[in-house]
């Protein structure tokens, strides 16, 4: 697995805990900015480099970190292929990935502690598409995800 991740300036240190964090579990990932906290990149130029990297086949998942986490769903949604989705807990980071196959982990630096944010970013790497739940469930969310897909093809 390629995790690539990114921040805006809001969720720099945010974002360097988890560098840190990925690094010491031998996780591969490529930051895409901001690279410097003086030089910050916004939350629209960040996003669809993450988005790109995922669709394009160069990376499985992405995390990103602004101030809520919002600015950065809001964008790389906005790409074919993407699911982001905003956390704030780690069950919300685990559901995501079990219920919607979501592809981004979005956290918000000015809501998230380092602590909190690692354990999330844990559950999301860790967690496959229906992981631990009932048959009946996964045989439902499968289908619905192909319906999804229509729905995007149609769009995009």
């Amino acid at each position: 697995m390629k995790v690539v991740i990114g921040s805006d300036k809001s969720g720099f240190p945010l974002k360097e805990a988890i560098k840190k964090h990925l690094e010491e579990k031998n996780i591969p990932f490529e930051d895409l900015g901001t690279l410097d906290i003086d030089h910050p990149s916004p939350f629209f130029e960040v996003a669809p480099k993450i988005a790109d990297a995922i669709a394009e086949g160069k990376a499985d998942k992405g995390i990103l970190c602004c101030g809520t986490g919002m600015g950065m769903a809001v964008v790389a949604n906005k790409n074919k292929g993407i699911t982001a989705a905003v956390c704030e807990s780690v069950y919300t980071a685990k559901m995501c990935r079990a219920v919607n196959d979501a592809n981004v982990l979005c956290m918000g630096g000015w809501l998230t502690a380092d602590w909190l944010g690692l354990q999330m970013t844990d559950a999301f790497l860790n967690t496959e598409f229906t992981q631990d739940l009932e048959d009946w469930r996964q045989e439902w969310l499968r289908n619905a995800k192909l319906k999804v897909q229509e729905f995007e093809d149609k769009k995009f």
